[in-house]
């Protein structure tokens, strides 16, 4: 599997002119794992096998699970977030496309 998480992404046009400033920006708008991952009925957890952060590789990732009609709802409980020290629930909603 693999997450891609982005929120507001700043355009940087040349990337061979990229400052500091601008690295720094565009790593606290993404969140991105990839690797596998096991189903119970009620959570998936997620082993990442590789991370925008290197400190979640080889970590398990647990979600809880939801159904609501067409939706899957992802969640996760209250933990202090990588990007921001602040104390945060992440929910992620998928809804099926007709």
């Amino acid at each position: 599997m693999l997450c891609i998480i982005t929120d507001k992404r700043p355009n940087v046009p040349d990337v061979t002119k990229m400052t500091d400033k601008d690295r720094v920006e565009l790593y606290k708008t993404i969140i991105a794992y990839g690797g596998t991952y096991t189903y119970d009925g009620k959570t998936v957890k997620h082993k990442v096998d590789i991370s925008w952060n290197e400190s979640w590789n080889g970590t398990v990732q647990v979600r809880n699970v939801k159904f609501e009609g067409n939706r899957l709802i992802l969640s996760a409980e209250p933990a202090v977030g990588a990007l921001d020290g602040k104390l945060r629930k992440l929910e992620i909603v998928w809804e099926r496309a007709k």
